[in-house]
């Protein structure tokens, strides 16, 4: 399974006990530089590299760039980590069984779902207006998909687990703390235009009463070579009036958001329950 860079230099730091500000005056960059290659929103240029390289063959004689190309393991044995099989193996993101099966559908599949959406959900306090979210996908150091969401000012950050043809979403609102979930049909190109699904969370009323929504995720840019341009671009679209007249958006759209629901709606043809069969997916 494919490992990030940015976690083969955290776990070469960790062995060589280097910190990050140590790293970043070694090689003459600024700290936040360093911080972005451990953190994985950029990986070192040919130049930086080589510097780098040239900095751990100073204390592990006959590195060489050739050697970033091995595993977690195997970089840990390469640098003469007395307990490489566990830091390799250390657990990192969530705690779940699957994760393993989560990470390895990630390193096969997770570039199809990375770049920037917009979500378009009925508003549950004003069901005369839908609501729109924007927000990032992308891989961490970790191998995981994390998203970062926001609308109006609520921040929501989680991860995106794909699992059977699925994403799972498992976050949080950052100001309240209050859980957010999903579940959402995956897709078999190579680029997710379109994923849909079912959302639950509490809307921000007195009660925090727990609210189930359908919710359609479009994609509106691709990620750049730069992820800072990829954020000011995010923090430009959630400034904008998130709040859409739910008559002005698109009658098939529409359709897919509102739904009768129950026993009367169940007896006329409709759904008894709030459902998104595969057959009545719009993921592309």
């Amino acid at each position: 399974m494919p490992q990030p860079f940015s976690a083969k230099l955290e776990l070469t730091l960790k062995i060589l006990s280097m910190s990050r500000s140590q790293l970043a005056a070694d090689l003459g960059v600024d700290k936040s530089v360093a911080g972005r290659w451990v953190s994985g929103a950029v990986k070192p240029s040919a130049h930086n590299l080589s510097q780098l390289t040239a900095l751990v063959a100073r204390r592990v004689p006959g590195f060489s760039t050739l050697d970033w190309d091995r595993d977690l393991q195997g970089l840990a044995e390469r640098l003469g980590a007395e307990d490489a099989p566990r830091i390799a193996r250390a657990p990192t993101g969530l705690p779940l069984e699957c994760l393993p099966q989560v990470l390895a559908t990630t390193a096969l599949r997770g570039a199809a779902y990375e770049g920037v959406f917009r979500s378009t959900r009925v508003h549950a306090r004003d069901p005369s207006h839908v609501i729109h979210d924007h927000g990032i996908i992308r891989r961490d150091a970790t191998g995981l998909l994390r998203l970062t969401m926001g609308t109006a000012g609520v921040m929501t950050d989680g991860w995106m687990l794909p699992l059977h043809n699925q994403l799972y979403c498992i976050g949080n609102e950052r100001a309240t703390g209050s859980p957010v979930f999903g579940i959402f049909h995956g897709t078999g190109g190579l680029k997710a235009q379109v994923l849909d699904g079912l959302t639950l969370t509490s809307i921000h009323d007195t009660g925090r009463t727990p609210t189930a929504s359908t919710i359609v995720f479009s994609r509106v840019a691709d990620l750049g070579d730069d992820p800072a341009e990829d954020e000011a671009l995010f923090h430009r679209l959630i400034e904008g009036n998130p709040l859409e007249p739910i008559e002005a958006i698109d009658p098939a759209l529409r359709a897919h958001l509102c739904r009768d629901i129950g026993p009367t709606a169940g007896a006329l043809g409709g759904e008894w329950l709030m459902q998104l069969p595969l057959s009545r997916s719009m993921a592309d």
